[in-house]
């Protein structure tokens, strides 16, 4: 194995394979979160797509390994071993931090002359919107609060003192990372972005999330799901569907 082909082992886990896919769909887990959260993915979907799930460094088998605490130079990574990958449309989805990255990602890829197909970001209030936000800056016991406050899956383990010291140094590092990220209000994507929100996510209100609209110069359109800021969780097979038509669009060459 090549050192391009461990690289690109580390970072893109497939749970699917598929035989001829006719595009790549990319998936950026949230703060703390990690390539199995999209695990029932590549399962609901009824497209013939390569769905590749991110793993970031810090966590899982990848924990020996320093978690890297800026969406920046973490969306240069993700790039630098995206583009080693055999050349197919992309299709980029990121859920919370998850969403910031897979922008930087896209234009990324736009800067090296590859426009992605579509960027979905979801449970993400628009790149531009700041907040003051130092959960990163707390102690321990304030990032584990603003993890049951958010009622991610990651919640079910807190009460495990092992696994949770495991944890807590990617989540810092993500914390940071997402919390120090800004954004101009003048940045765009040429692809198209679609937004997917729940309805009683804390994190980010409807109006935040439509704030995705003015960063792009492609089409936009926005989906509101029954749910908290994890929405994601239980709205899987909605959410498959929705990829399907636009894979399905993409094909018969109709606008997504």
């Amino acid at each position: 194995m090549s050192i391009t082909q461990h690289t690109g082992t580390l970072w893109c886990r497939r749970y699917r394979e598929i035989t001829d896919p006719v595009a790549r769909l990319v998936c950026f887990p949230h703060a703390g979160g990690t390539a199995p959260f999209y695990r029932p993915l590549p399962f609901a979907l009824k497209s013939a797509v390569d769905v590749v799930a991110i793993q970031y460094p810090g966590r899982q088998d990848r924990r020996g390994e320093p978690a890297i605490d800026s969406v920046r130079a973490l969306a240069d990574r993700v790039h630098e071993v995206l583009a080693a990958e055999p050349v197919l449309p992309v299709v980029l989805l990121g859920h919370s931090m998850g969403a910031v990255v897979a922008f930087e990602v896209a234009r990324r890829f736009e800067a090296a002359g590859q426009v992605p197909a579509r960027l979905f970001a979801s449970g993400r209030r628009g790149p531009a919107t700041r907040h003051v936000e130092a959960v990163h800056r707390g102690g321990d016991a304030a990032i584990l609060a603003e993890i049951r406050r958010l009622n991610g899956a990651a919640a079910a383990v807190l009460d495990n003192e092992e696994l949770m010291r495991a944890a807590l140094p990617a989540l810092r590092a993500d914390y940071r990372a997402v919390e120090t990220y800004s954004c101009g209000p003048d940045v765009t994507v040429a692809c198209p972005i679609t937004v997917l929100t729940g309805d009683a996510d804390p994190k980010t209100p409807v109006a935040e999330a439509r704030a995705w609209e003015r960063h792009t110069t492609g089409g936009f359109d926005l989906h509101v799901f029954p749910g908290g800021h994890f929405f994601l969780t239980d709205a899987m097979t909605e959410v498959a569907g929705l990829l399907d038509r636009h894979f399905a669009a993409g094909q018969s060459g109709a606008p997504a």
